[in-house]
């Protein structure tokens, strides 16, 4: 299992940030996510957890809803741990 607290880097537009992702977060971002609500959290994410002196730097790339959305995947993609889940199917024969 990997680290709980990881400083992960993201590289676009000829620029590096780092990020200090926490599982509180991460929780504060899933727990903020509605069906109406999912570029907000995103945002907030991305500004919470970027390196401070790169958080201005960071701003002009989050006037874009589809980039918050990418950078904020990207990001927890990088920070989720690899496990495998196998989902089990059902057994199709009918007990008594």
């Amino acid at each position: 299992m990997s680290e709980v607290n990881r400083d992960i880097t993201l590289e676009f537009a000829d620029k590096e940030f780092t990020f200090r992702m926490t599982p509180q977060d991460v929780t504060k971002y899933f727990n903020s996510m509605t069906n109406n609500n999912k570029v907000a959290p995103s945002r907030n994410l991305l500004m919470t957890t970027v390196d401070q002196v790169e958080k201005a730097s960071l701003k002009p790339f989050l006037e874009n809803p589809t980039t918050v959305m990418e950078l904020a995947s990207a990001l927890l993609e990088e920070y989720s741990p690899d496990i495998d889940i196998i989902v089990k199917k059902p057994s199709s024969t009918l007990s008594d």
